[in-house]
């Protein structure tokens, strides 16, 4: 195929070039760069680009290949779920004491427990024993215990935030199988913990009565030997039966006046002023402090203000009463706080383990860092911006130099850089 219009010669060609560079200034100076332009300068530099790309590329592969590898082991947990106490079930069968325990084992109101447990993981003994079992210092190679708690806590993810409710512990290791028995040994660092502390309602209530239940033990103890005692001094007198009906009826009076004491005490520890449960309770104690004092007695445990009305008991049998009395009082009370400990007992057995391991930790199959596919993605597109912007830069440094304003300010700015102050002065 033939045209009729000569080729232009090299003169022409020669001639053409400064109206070019002419109209590339223009636009420069106009501050508009067409997309076209930047494609011109990359390609005309594609092999700094590509040599940039390209030494970034495999530096992350040697890199990924040198950083050691890393295993990330996980233990799910399902911490205790809150239920409707055993005591209020069994209310009916005991009657006012049931109810009394019913009310003792109200709700305590916890909002979020997993933030509770999780910091409980997170506690100083619970880490402190990791260390020691795991020889963490040496492993992290610590002089001091905090430091290597410091590290483990920085290998250690602790999530309780999730909608399902479960706790996730994460533990990072070199060694696979190491991680996945650290993971687990926070469970039975916890369970180590939880053992000497009630955390549920059930084992908060169980704790209480168990201690006012050993406390009545002992009174009733020596109120039988002081009883004994007695006996042994006196004589053993048996009072007739209108004298005996009003001391255990006095007994009987004080008993419940201590356990609705002991009861409000309790509920105090997680009731406000305000509770209505806490109101109906002290309004119980009121009545049965007024129907004390109609039989003329005290609710005072010293066994010394209930008088017994004259002629009912000679004056020689008086201190066997009194003795006798205090027996009845304290098997009372015994008797209500053994029921209200078996209850919590109940409930507490009901609530199962403090918690519970739905997944246990198993050796990971695959290192969790380092990730090499993404390092080589990310390194190499770092490398191609940083060749971009190389091209670019090189590209307006040339630009510079040609222009006349330009190459006059490029040459102030390096002296400014480079030649000393006073030199240039």
């Amino acid at each position: 195929m033939t045209s009729n219009s000569p080729l232009p010669t090299v003169n022409e060609r020669v001639d053409a070039l400064p109206a070019i560079t002419m109209a590339d200034h223009a636009v420069v100076e106009d501050g508009e760069i067409s997309l076209l332009d930047l494609l011109i300068v990359l390609a005309e530099r594609k092999r700094i680009v590509l040599r940039i790309t390209a030494v970034f590329a495999v530096l992350a592969i040697i890199t990924s290949l040198i950083l050691p590898a890393r295993y990330t082991a996980m233990v799910t947990l399902l911490p205790p779920q809150e239920s409707n106490s055993m005591g209020g079930m069994l209310a009916s069968q005991l009657g006012n004491l049931g109810g009394m325990a019913a009310l003792a084992g109200g709700s305590l109101g916890i909002k979020n427990p997993n933030d509770r447990y999780v910091a409980m993981l997170q506690s100083r003994t619970v880490e402190d024993a990791m260390v020691r079992r795991f020889g963490l210092m040496q492993e992290y190679h610590a002089k001091l215990l905090s430091d290597a708690r410091k590290t483990l806590e920085g290998h250690t993810t602790l999530d309780g935030s999730g909608k399902d409710g479960l706790i996730r512990i994460s533990v990072e290791d070199h060694d696979a199988r190491r991680a996945a028995e650290m993971a687990n040994g926070y469970v039975d660092q916890f369970r180590n913990l939880s053992q000497h502390l009630a955390i549920s309602e059930a084992s908060q209530r169980r704790l209480f009565f168990e201690q006012e239940l050993e406390q009545a033990k002992n009174n009733l103890a020596n109120a039988e030997e002081s009883l004994e005692q007695t006996e042994q001094k006196t004589g053993v007198i048996q009072p007739d039966s209108q004298a005996r009906a009003l001391i255990e009826s006095a007994a009987s009076l004080r008993a419940q006046i201590t356990a609705r004491e002991v009861q409000i005490q309790g509920m105090q520890t997680y009731a406000t002023g305000e509770n209505s449960e806490l109101i109906q309770a002290q309004q119980e104690l009121a009545g049965l402090k007024a129907q004390l004092t109609k039989l003329g007695g005290s609710e005072d445990t010293s066994g010394n203000e209930f008088m017994i009305p004259k002629g009912l008991v000679p004056k020689t049998g008086m201190e066997y009463v009194r003795k006798l009395r205090d027996v009845k009082y304290y098997e009372t009370i015994f008797d209500i706080l053994a029921r209200q400990f078996e209850l919590a007992k109940l409930d507490e057995a009901k609530e199962g383990s403090l918690i519970q391991v739905v997944d246990p930790a198993i050796p990971p199959e695959r290192r969790s860092f380092p990730k090499r596919s993404l390092i080589v993605i990310g390194a190499t597109i770092l490398g191609l911006f940083l060749g971009v912007f190389i091209a670019l830069f090189q590209a307006g440094m040339q630009h510079l130099e040609r222009d006349p304003g330009g190459s006059e300010k490029l040459a102030l700015l390096k002296r400014a850089l480079f030649v000393p102050r006073s030199r240039a002065a």
